[in-house]
């Protein structure tokens, strides 16, 4: 007798995914069967050099791109659109400038019928969880550029998502505020059930972050790759193993 694998919350599998967009009438691939799965609670990265399709595969995960072929399913079931499972994180915070940082977390939880009280109470707790407790009445033109991050962050984790997908929500930081928030992310990813999926073109931000980096090839049709980061968090980056895995990266880019 056989039986189905079992399928844990915040799992997603993409099978023979391929998009194309269309550029003076003509179509331009984009990504050409990619297949993937991604474990329960596992973060993984997506880089690859621009116009390989990494924000492209995280819009269609997301429901917000249809795939040409192919599918993607989260829990086993296929994606149709944007769902209540997923939550998506832009490099911009995009939040709502006439509401204080406690309302725009509470925002998205009032809007699916969760009452204003009760919303406002569990957006606090994850107003904490990102450290801005003081900063609760402040409006998103009194915060700088990371504490605007923190509370996208916080937005999008109180609705209590299954996959987060991440966007270069970093790139925008400057060098001190990218190392603050990488590390906030390593954290709050350990502490919540949650399997965040990451664009970067940061290769450092990758190792640092991610349990498995997938490297999404220049050239149309080409494979890609999948490199593990076997490393103890929270990770060193001086130490031997993490710059062997960015020397790694490095020589498949071509950059060393």
């Amino acid at each position: 007798m056989s039986f189905a694998p079992e399928i844990r919350r915040g799992e997603v599998t993409i099978r023979h995914l391929s998009k194309s967009f269309t550029l003076n009438g003509r179509p331009l691939p984009v990504l050409k069967d990619v297949n993937l799965h991604i474990r329960s609670g596992e973060s993984l990265a997506i880089v690859g050099a621009s116009g390989s399709g990494k924000t492209t595969l995280l819009r269609v995960m997301a429901g917000l791109d249809e795939a040409d072929a192919g599918e993607v399913l989260i829990d086993g079931k296929a994606v149709r659109g944007v769902g209540a499972e997923r939550a998506v994180i832009f490099q911009e915070p995009r939040l709502l400038p006439w509401l204080t940082v406690i309302d725009n977390v509470a925002f998205g939880l009032e809007t699916r019928g969760v009452s204003r009280e009760e919303a406002k109470t569990r957006a606090r707790r994850y107003v904490q969880l990102v450290g801005l407790q003081q900063f609760e009445n402040a409006y998103p033109r009194q915060l700088s550029g990371g504490m605007a991050q923190r509370v996208g962050i916080a937005r999008a984790l109180v609705v209590q998502p299954e996959i987060l997908l991440l966007d270069e929500p970093l790139g925008a930081l400057d060098a001190m505020t990218k190392i603050s928030m990488q590390q906030e992310l390593a954290r709050i990813w350990r502490d919540e059930d949650v399997t965040p999926v990451l664009v970067t073109h940061d290769l450092e931000e990758a190792i640092y972050l991610a349990d498995r980096i997938l490297i999404l090839p220049r050239e149309k049709g080409g494979e890609p790759r999948l490199i593990e980061i076997d490393m103890p968090r929270p990770r060193d980056r001086s130490a031997r193993e993490f710059v062997r895995h960015r020397e790694e990266l490095l020589n498949l880019f071509g950059l060393h």
